[in-house]
């Protein structure tokens, strides 16, 4: 079997966190795709099987619970894991996101970026 490089869709709406993100899951040998705004994300996804999918809540557009519903329609996409990076953290967010199938979530005022990428990668790690 080839070793094909882990690909993730990272949907976040920041410049400087996007970049940062990008440049360190690239550095950890993954494939990066990325969508600035909800409606890109579901473009992208239409063409795209990515292993994890990175996906801020508050976007332009779409919001990340409109692409996660859009997400679990389509039938080749409704199993893709989805792991939500956000500064939304009240419990009635979180459990919507568990609702509509998130495997994470990870409020950005809590999370270092040392700390979301090492979760990232044991996700991936344990999906293998």
């Amino acid at each position: 079997m080839e070793d094909t490089k882990k690909k993730i869709l990272l949907i976040e709406d920041d410049p400087f966190l996007s970049s940062l993100l990008k440049n360190r899951f690239s550095k950890e040998g993954l494939e990066v795709m990325y969508a600035k705004d909800g409606q890109e994300a579901v473009t992208i996804l239409k063409d795209a099987s990515p292993d994890v999918i990175l996906l801020d809540l508050i976007l332009p557009k779409k919001s990340g619970f409109e692409v996660m519903e859009a997400i679990r329609q389509d039938p080749q996409l409704r199993d893709a894991p989805i792991i939500i990076i956000s500064n939304l953290g009240q419990p009635e967010d979180m459990q919507k996101g568990q609702e509509l199938g998130a495997v994470e979530y990870f409020v950005k005022a809590k999370t270092s970026i040392d700390d979301l990428v090492k979760n990232v990668l044991e996700f991936l790690t344990k999906r293998q």
